[in-house]
Formats: C-alpha cells, structure tokens, sequence
C-alpha cells in the first residue's frame, strides 16, 4: 500500500497565512485532510485565502485576523483557535522585519523585530501547548530562516532574533517530548514570495540594477537553479505534522534548494 499524509481529523491554526509561505501551508495541510484556523493582520485578504482553499480542498476553514505584534490580537487568535477545538498543529509564520545592516535601524526596528518574530511564537504556544499536552499529541513546527545558520547580506534583524526559535525549538523538544508532542522548525532558503519581491526592490534601489536582475541575484548560487516555492515548505510541514514524523523532534530542517553551504 503506498505511504500517504493524512491529516484527517486533526485541527492546525497558521499563522500568516493570507500569502506567502503561510498562505503555501495552509493549502498542503488542508490538501492533506486538516481543518483550519488561519491567521493574518488583513481581514479582507483573509477571506480571499479562506475562499480559495476552501473551493480547493472542501475542508473547514475558521478565520482569526490580528496582528502577531499586538497582544490583544494574539489573545483574539488563541481564543479562535479554542473555541473551534484546539489546534493539534500549531505552524507559526511571520513576514520580515525590515531589511537592513545594523547601523542603518534603530532601536524601534530591533523592539518591532522581537515583537514580531519572538514574542507572538511564545505567546500562541503557551496558550496551546496545554491542550497539547492533555490530548497526548501535538506538533509545534516554527519557521526561521537560513539565515540563523549563514547571516545574510542586508538582513540584520532576521540574522539575530531569529536565533531565538532555534533556542525554543530544542528547549521545548526536551520539555515536551514524553507527551507526545513534537517540536521542530524549518530553516527556509530564498522562497519566492512577497517578502523576496520586496528585497529584490532593495537591491534595485541600491545598486541601481533591474528589477529583473535583482532577483536573479536572489537565485543565484542554488544548486536547484531556481527559487523555492511556497508549497514546498508546505510538504514538510505535512510530513511533520504527521505520524510519520513522530521521532524527529526538534530539528531544524532546511529547506533551501541546496543552498546552505555549512556542514552543520
């Protein structure tokens, strides 16, 4: 009989899920079988993505706008997420900080950079992790960045707070592991997305190239030839999510088209 993901029964709230790589999982999970709680800052956009995987998939999608920086929303989003069942999978997704070197941000970027690439993973799983915990069964899947293992060019913000997932990654794995529910983050190279889109137009602005020419430079140096796709950290986070995945718990899993260069 052939291997197949099937998430059927199971519950996964993510987190930026409108587009992007968010919108890219939403999709692969329900795809596989999972209902869902979706998240993003934009109310109408997210009712655009409930609709398109909704007509794609048949499967229940619940909304829960809010904005990741803002307390008040994570409390809205946890309250969805209970209200509906509680996740069994939990997918945390942000967009970027603003790009930049250290001495081009202020202390505001680096305060906005925690508030939303730290603080709201923290947050939404307290809120979940005690279900997770009594149900005997639960993924957590965080996204990173590569840049967490090679600091990227321009990218100051992401290159330093987004070290902080891989700290609760492997704590929580060692916390958490003997109920059941694993742990794990995924490390993504250069995905064509919007946050992609906009790093090329700073490249464009800064060294005077084409449009065309800046994203080509964003590819270049991958073995695959080519930029990822949002749907293919979707696959990953459905194998994690599944009981298949069951003894990997806490890595940190690129997804990068080759790209990582360092041994470890």
């Amino acid at each position: 009989m052939p291997l197949e993901i099937n998430l059927s029964g199971k519950l996964a709230l993510v987190t930026a899920a409108s587009r992007g790589i968010g919108f890219g999982v939403a999709r692969v999970l329900a795809r596989a079988g999972a209902d869902l709680v979706i998240n993003a800052r934009d109310p109408e956009a997210l009712r655009r993505a409930r609709e398109a995987i909704r007509e794609e998939t048949g499967r229940h999608v619940e909304v829960a706008p809010g904005d990741l920086t803002r307390r008040e929303d994570l409390e809205r989003i946890a309250a969805v997420a209970r209200e509906v069942g509680g996740p069994h999978i939990f997918f945390f997704s942000t967009g970027g900080p603003r790009p930049g070197r250290f001495l081009d941000l202020g202390m505001e970027d680096w305060d906005y950079a925690y508030r939303l690439l730290l603080y709201p993973a923290v947050y939404l799983t307290r809120e979940l992790l005690p279900a997770m915990i009594e149900r005997r069964w639960g993924r957590i899947i965080y996204l990173a960045s590569l840049a967490i293992k090679e600091p990227m060019p321009n990218l100051a913000l992401s290159n330093v707070v987004r070290i902080s997932i891989a700290g609760l990654v492997r704590t929580l794995a060692r916390e958490v592991g003997s109920y059941g529910v694993t742990v794990n983050g995924i490390l993504p190279g250069i995905i064509h997305t919007s946050r992609v889109e906009e790093l090329a137009r700073d490249i464009q602005a800064r060294e005077g190239v084409s449009y065309e020419e800046a994203l080509s430079r964003l590819s270049s140096g991958i073995p695959a030839g080519r930029l990822g796709r949002p749907e293919e950290v979707g696959y990953l986070v459905a194998f994690l999510a599944s009981d298949y995945a069951s003894y990997i718990n806490g890595a940190m899993i690129p997804v990068d088209g080759g790209r990582q260069v360092s041994v470890f």
